[in-house]
């Protein structure tokens, strides 16, 4: 069966490629670590056409481009598109790069420029577009990572998103301040202090600063295990709050599409089951394939 794409989600430090069928389906793929700050020492390029050779592409083989590759830092800027943000209009403003023998295109991101609220995200519009083909046109969507995203879809168009840098701050405090003592190994989804992290700092957000540090003072006065889980429940607890303030409940029924994959989505998921949302989960990666081709359909029919 010949591919009729091959469809890239190229992320800072991530590199994932995957050749399509007419259909969507995967024939082949291939994942590295050549994210764009590795590309960028190495050529784009190269490590296109390597990953390309590896998994088989055929010559002339037109190529669909999501994420860091079309920065500003990136291989070509791919100006951001600006809120309400029409999803379908993506393939309309991918930008073509030089690469010989193949039609290339890098698809932009997604810009708010509310001087209240700046945001950008570059990569995730992608994965929302992928929601579009499962027939998700209107929702609260989550979409979890270092620096997580918060997308108020409507009618198929990002109306307005948020990013929490619940991840860089976890990992900030969790190995150069105090909290490095008591914040050792990876939190679990059924754990009572992740959980309980969660309620207290979601229910009590103006507390924070004094949450933090007893997870500290907890291990030392034999109140609490050490272990990431307090500080793990309290960012995303905190991070739920901030939600709440913004953006409400998810609508009618308080249901949040939970767009991930992994120990962070099922820990994404705990948290939200605990606070009372109705959850949807969807694979963050199928809907970033989806988003991808419906792109190349748009593009080269």
């Amino acid at each position: 069966m010949s591919p009729f794409c091959a469809a890239v989600d190229w992320g800072t430090s991530s590199f994932r490629l995957w050749l399509l069928d007419g259909d969507g389906r995967v024939l082949a793929e291939g994942r590295g670590a050549e994210g764009m700050m590795a590309a960028r020492e190495t050529g784009f390029a190269a490590v296109l056409d390597q990953h390309l050779g590896a998994a088989g592409a055929p010559a002339g083989l037109p190529v669909v481009i999501c994420g860091m590759a079309g920065a500003r830092q990136g291989w070509k800027e791919a100006a951001y598109i600006d809120t309400p943000a029409r999803l379908a209009d993506l393939a309309r403003h991918a930008v073509r790069v030089e690469m010989p023998g193949r039609d290339v295109r890098i698809l932009p991101g997604v810009a708010q420029r509310d001087a209240a609220r700046p945001d950008v995200m570059r990569g995730e519009e992608t994965q929302l577009l992928g929601l579009l083909a499962q027939g998700v046109a209107s929702a609260l969507v989550c979409l979890p990572g270092t620096h997580s995203k918060w997308v108020r879809l409507r009618d198929g168009g990002v109306d307005s998103f948020s990013t929490f840098m619940t991840g860089e701050i976890f990992a900030a405090l969790s190995a150069h301040t105090i909290l490095k003592l008591s914040a050792e190994g990876e939190a679990a989804p059924d754990d009572p202090a992740f959980l309980a992290g969660v309620r207290e700092a979601s229910n009590n957000p103006a507390t924070i600063a004094s949450q933090l540090f007893a997870i500290r003072a907890g291990p030392l006065l034999g109140f609490a295990p050490r272990g990431a889980a307090g500080l793990s429940g309290a960012l995303i607890g905190l991070e739920l709050a901030g939600v709440r303030a913004r953006h409400g409940d998810g609508g009618e029924r308080g249901e949040v599409v939970l767009l991930s994959a992994g120990r962070l989505g099922e820990l994404y998921r705990a948290a939200l089951d605990e606070m009372g949302f109705a959850v949807r989960a969807i694979d963050a990666e199928a809907a970033a394939r989806a988003g991808l081709m419906r792109a190349a359909q748009a593009i080269w029919g």
